[in-house]
């Protein structure tokens, strides 16, 4: 039985296809055409070793079956497969002083995100899909082409985080790989609170592009932002917290000045920590705020991925 959209889901929807369609228009298609159009490349035939040929491209069973060295021949995919794999745990539902017109919660970033990269992808002819995850896989939706279709992805992607759910990357990141058998270019869109999973990444990444794509509030954990610069966590006296994914709640002395540095160098270690797995998995990072502009930190990724390719 097809679901009741909801008239809110839609109007918001709606809101983020205009706003992500026309930052696609005005500054990000060229950004990922130069990125990732052509970089995808598939198996086409092997054929025998020639003077200049690199040495990982040999073939080493058929050469070994056949006497004398030959190569794995590759051709660039016409055709793109973007996947996004969309964390809608509790902790997704995150955000602070939603009245202001240049913040967002976790998931309406997550939704503008996930609607800019699939418009690019759209005008390129390339097909988008996406996969949403919290404690088990909640929703496939599987790679097509078209405008209709990426609306489709942005309605998903604003539905509501399931509630007292945590998230199990693991399984999450096996699944996709299980699906999505040809290569695919892999959006991981996530607050990646908690996230213990260096393994899976590390398997996926073989076989497929991945970008781990990191959405956080400022306040997300205790930092607030002035002028830019991450702050200590601010005197607000005592706090209770909640635990989103267990609801288990706890108090924070805020007025110790011990408590608001121990907060901010546990803050700091697991953003820094989380970087060097994506390091060591060949992941790329992004790192998207819930505040301005979500094209920004998108066309300085391109940027870096481009010059990066240049220096090959």
């Amino acid at each position: 039985m097809a679901r009741a959209l909801d008239p809110e889901l839609l109007a918001e929807a709606r809101r983020i296809q205009l706003r992500a369609d026309r930052m696609v228009t005005d500054v990000m298609s060229g950004g990922y055409s130069s990125v990732f159009r052509g970089s995808g490349i598939e198996f086409d035939e092997v054929r025998e070793f020639a003077e200049g040929d690199e040495l990982r491209s040999v073939d080493w069973n058929v050469t070994a079956r056949v006497g004398r060295p030959f190569v794995k021949k590759f051709v660039e995919e016409r055709e793109l497969s973007v996947m996004f794999l969309l964390d809608v745990s509790s902790s997704m539902a995150f955000g602070t002083k939603p009245g202001k017109t240049d913040r967002r919660n976790v998931t309406s970033t997550a939704a503008m995100f996930v609607g800019c990269v699939a418009f690019a992808a759209a005008r390129n002819n390339d097909k988008a899909g996406l996969i949403t995850f919290a404690e088990d896989i909640e929703r496939y939706v599987p790679a097509k082409k078209g405008r209709n279709h990426v609306l489709r992805l942005i309605r998903e992607a604003c539905e509501t985080p399931l509630e007292r759910q945590g998230t199990d990357f693991k399984k999450a990141l096996d699944y996709v790989g299980r699906v999505q058998r040809k290569h695919a270019i892999v959006f991981v869109v996530s607050d990646f609170l908690g996230a213990d999973c260096e393994r899976e990444l590390r398997l996926l990444s073989r076989r497929h592009e991945v970008i781990a794509v990191r959405l956080r509030d400022p306040l997300a954990a205790g930092l607030d932002r002035v002028g830019g610069d991450v702050a200590r966590l601010p005197n607000a006296g005592l706090l209770h917290l909640v635990d989103p994914e267990t609801n288990e709640i706890c108090v924070v002395d805020t007025t110790s000045a011990r408590v608001r540095d121990e907060v901010q160098k546990r803050w700091q270690a697991e953003r820094l920590g989380f970087r060097d797995v994506c390091r060591r998995c060949g992941v790329d990072m992004l790192d998207v705020p819930t505040e301005g502009s979500v094209a920004d930190p998108l066309i300085r990724f391109f940027r870096m991925r481009e010059m990066r390719r240049r220096k090959r």
